[in-house]
């Protein structure tokens, strides 16, 4: 009977702890984290009224913006004109009680987890990058995220000249710190 007490206590005692289970991994959420920051700082900056209907407003406005995989997160919380569900609510609410962006994503995470599997791709330093090694598809990302396109591009050469084109407009710095131009 002392037994049964005392497992019963251990499992009220780890009942009452706070659990630290659901809490965000290092790097995880990194998408909902990162846009949901930037978004509450461009609130904060515009001084824009922290009320839910106001955020909301805000967010579909920010999501018309947003492309790649910020796009993606918009779509999950259905803040795209394209998206099935909508749970915009469950980031507005929170947000206008000035909850941390981290504990917001957490809660985005039970609802729906693919939010939190969403990851940024990996940037290309474009300085030191050599642009014959990468594949046609990081070539085609490049000039993706420029927001430009290659018309009658077929070799990958054809890639690499529209990229070393176009560098001095979109990444000056890299274009001014290439050697091999």
């Amino acid at each position: 009977m002392m037994l049964y007490f005392s497992g019963l206590s251990v499992a009220l005692a780890l009942a009452l702890v706070p659990s630290y289970i659901d809490a965000l991994k290092d790097g995880e959420c990194e998408v909902c984290v990162g846009f949901l920051d930037r978004f509450r700082q461009s609130l904060e900056d515009n001084d824009v009224k922290f009320d839910s209907d106001t955020i909301e407003k805000e967010i579909l406005k920010a999501c018309k913006e947003a492309k790649g995989k910020e796009n993606r997160f918009c779509y999950y919380i259905g803040a795209t004109s394209d998206a099935a569900t909508k749970i915009i609510n469950e980031v507005s609410k929170p947000m206008s009680y000035h909850v941390p962006v981290e504990k917001i994503c957490e809660k985005l995470k039970k609802k729906d987890s693919q939010i939190c599997e969403l990851k940024y791709d990996k940037q290309v330093d474009l300085s030191t990058v050599d642009l014959k090694k990468l594949k046609v598809k990081d070539l085609k990302k490049i000039l993706e995220e420029w927001g430009e396109s290659c018309k009658g591009c077929v070799e990958k050469s054809d890639f690499i000249r529209k990229i070393n084109e176009l560098m001095p407009k979109y990444a000056p710095n890299a274009a001014k710190a290439r050697t091999d131009l």
